[in-house]
């Protein structure tokens, strides 16, 4: 009896991850948000829905949830560059902090005037969901294919990556305070707050450096790499949090040392065994949350919910952007789009079990009001991001090169690598000889295979679904991934649309470009070269994708040369006449 009851789980469990992920194909043409098709598969299969699976067990579930959203951390740590930090760290820190913070207090307030509970309840409320969703934020702009501006897209990801700190810690902290209303703010909780900032910064630090060092020149089976990495940083998750740290910061720095590492073996085989384990940790945990939630106990909190996210979203989210990134004179648009990315997934549901697990009454008040905001979070504001980064022009059109391509590591020589690409039929290489494919500094062509046979003929011209090897430097080139991506030709058409089709030298004075194009500048800046107004203009902060209009006349950020800017789009923009 008991193996038949363990087969119905297993069977059960496997039918709806299945299911979910089936799902994500039709979510993808409808443009929803994957997130919420995992949520709504785990509803369906809950106790009002068809499955009529009951699931009540709120330990289990913090544990899954803890567990889920340190995979995806460490994954979103893979993930980040370490130019994000130097460009993004200041704001993206301000953010997780003094942000939460306000976006707690205001969204408290609210829920004090709409639900008239104590100030103590209101303010959980509000720190429950003052922080962004790591898993929603990495998801959903890397799934919809979206490259951001790189001062936009560094600051979303490391504060998503960053605030889960300072949510959990007003939560703990409130949660106590209505426990033991006797208990006193002051000195003790800031040193808390220190602490949990503090330990998680430094053994993450620790462990991450540690782990760099010893990768390398472990002796191990390649498979075994990418399971050295994430039991490493569980490990490092866990001793963390005994200590009294932050573990989900902790794991974080882990990921981001680590995939900044540049002698990481099998490197490439790290990224994608850790991309299904986050993907697996958002279907499960989605899956689980949907599980928990009983909709026909929703109803009475839907129209309170709806008002307190419609605060948080329009009200709450946009000041704290605002205040918090008030000393980094950010653009008006970026700011916008990173007050409209304030999404809200896994992370406050997860928050709305701390007062279950502590024995405060109505707990379950607190999970569906988070519940309600948190679906009305990635409908109104998942649904919509790609218009809104094409809308607010903080969308880049020079997406990263996409090719269909697999790699082979040499054991013994970790940067000696093998790499297969596959000939689009769209590209420019059709037609060209196997004597004239590319080359890049770090890569160089081996032969090209047609229905598994190597060409001996270099003089034979490339078809499409032709295999060409190359013995690289890099598990990965940019530059020779380019040559083999499907849709060039229309990326160099959307390319053209962005920074126009003329292109500008960065020491080019700004007063030959006025007599040139016809159009007026500041006599401040007429001596200025392009890159020293852009730098005037940015306060020193420039990334690809800034511009500036003068009449009909835009200039466009283009291309980076090291740290300096080398290139600038020139566009020339005709005014719209209705006819």
């Amino acid at each position: 009896m008991t193996i038949e009851i363990s087969s119905q789980y297993i069977f059960l469990a496997g039918g709806v991850a299945l299911l979910s992920i089936l799902a994500s194909v039709l979510s993808r043409r409808l443009g929803a948000p994957l997130l919420l098709v995992f949520l709504l598969v785990g509803m369906l299969a809950g106790e009002d829905g068809i499955g009529g699976i009951e699931f009540h067990n709120a330990g289990l579930a913090f544990l899954f949830g803890n567990l889920a959203l340190a995979t995806i951390l460490l994954d979103g740590g893979l993930g980040t560059r370490r130019e994000s930090f130097a460009i993004s760290l200041r704001p993206a820190f301000l953010l997780a902090t003094v942000g939460v913070l306000l976006t707690a207090g205001i969204t408290g307030a609210a829920a004090y005037w709409l639900l008239n509970l104590p100030w103590q309840e209101s303010l959980l409320l509000g720190a429950i969901i003052g922080s962004t969703d790591a898993a929603a934020v990495f998801g959903l702009i890397r799934n919809a294919g979206l490259r951001i501006k790189e001062r936009t897209g560094a600051t979303l990801e490391v504060e998503s990556g960053a605030n889960d700190p300072m949510a959990i810690f007003l939560t703990i902290t409130l949660v106590s305070l209505i426990s033991f209303p006797n208990q006193g703010l002051g000195w003790p909780l800031l040193t808390e707050l220190i602490q949990q900032m503090g330990l998680g910064l430094t053994l993450g630090i620790l462990g991450g450096q540690l782990l760099k060092y010893l990768l390398p020149r472990l002796q191990l089976a390649s498979s075994l790499y990418p399971l050295l990495v994430t039991s490493a940083g569980l490990s490092i998750f866990g001793i963390t949090n005994l200590w009294g740290g932050s573990g989900f910061l902790a794991i974080y720095i882990v990921g981001v040392i680590l995939g900044n590492a540049h002698n990481m073996p099998y490197k490439r085989d790290v990224h994608r065994f850790h991309d299904g384990m986050a993907w697996l940790s958002q279907i499960g945990m989605f899956l689980m949350l949907g599980l928990l939630v009983t909709p026909s106990e929703i109803g009475p909190v839907i129209l309170p919910a709806l008002a307190i996210g419609a605060v948080l979203i329009f009200i709450a989210r946009p000041i704290a952007v605002l205040v918090s990134l008030l000393p980094f004179h950010f653009p008006w648009r970026e700011q916008v789009f990173i007050s409209w990315c304030g999404l809200r997934g896994a992370v406050p549901i997860i928050l709305a079990m701390y007062p279950s697990l502590s024995g405060i009454e109505q707990t379950q008040i607190y999970f569906n009001l988070v519940f309600v905001v948190v679906i009305m979070s990635l409908v109104l504001q998942g649904w919509s991001i790609p218009q809104m980064a094409r809308w607010l022009k903080v969308e880049l059109p020079d997406k990263e090169a996409t090719p269909k391509t697999f790699s082979l590591s040499f054991e013994d020589y970790h940067n000696r690598h093998i790499l297969v690409y596959e000939v689009p039929s769209d590209g420019d290489l059709i037609g060209c000889s196997v004597e004239s494919l590319p080359s890049t500094p770090f890569s160089r062509p081996m032969g090209v295979m047609r229905g598994g046979e190597l060409l001996a003929d270099i003089s034979e011209k490339l078809c499409a679904s032709d295999k060409a090897a190359y013995f690289s430097q890099l598990e990965n080139d940019s530059e020779l991934n380019s040559y083999f991506t499907p849709g060039q030709k229309m990326q160099r058409t959307s390319m053209s649309e962005f920074y126009g089709d003329f292109v500008v030298n960065s020491d080019a004075k700004m007063k030959d470009l006025a007599y040139i194009y016809f159009f007026k500048v500041e006599d401040a800046y007429l001596d200025f070269s392009v890159r020293e107004l852009f730098l005037d203009k940015f306060h020193g902060r420039v990334v690809i994708g800034d511009r500036l209009r003068f009449g009909e006349i835009e200039l466009t950020v283009r291309e980076f040369e090291g740290h300096d800017i080398s290139k600038f789009g020139l566009k020339i923009v005709r005014p719209k006449h209705s006819t």
